[in-house]
């Protein structure tokens, strides 16, 4: 048996309101549309992961979810810029990441996060 993949299933009132966030600042796409469910996706492909936390790192909260963007200060910067709520600034961390926390219209923290080279 192999999974082939693992889908966040976040509940939310509007799901209208997901889109226009995370079609924006993340430029996904929407790949369905039910009205009552959107799923939005990017064309990129990772393997299946799970993580299960007593801590966000940092001694941070647990993220929801968490992003990984190609560049993370611009996206940083359009979260800003939109008025969203940061609440863990930009930061390198010692596991090798840059990263951000930023709230969802949902109050559900993401956190964003780059890779360094």
């Amino acid at each position: 048996m192999t999974v082939k993949r693992i889908v966040a299933n976040i509940e939310v009132a509007n799901p209208q309101d997901a889109k226009a966030f995370y079609e924006d600042l993340f430029g996904l796409d929407v790949v369905m549309d039910h009205g009552w469910l959107i799923t939005l996706a990017s064309g990129e492909t990772m393997k299946t992961q799970v993580s299960f936390a007593s801590q966000g790192g940092s001694d941070t909260e647990v993220p929801a979810l968490s992003i990984e963007v190609d560049d993370v200060d611009a996206v940083h910067a359009r979260a800003k810029k939109a008025g969203h709520q940061i609440v863990y600034d930009i930061v390198d961390e010692p596991w090798g990441v840059r990263r951000f926390y930023v709230r969802d219209p949902f109050g559900q923290t993401l956190n964003v996060l780059s890779h360094k080279a």
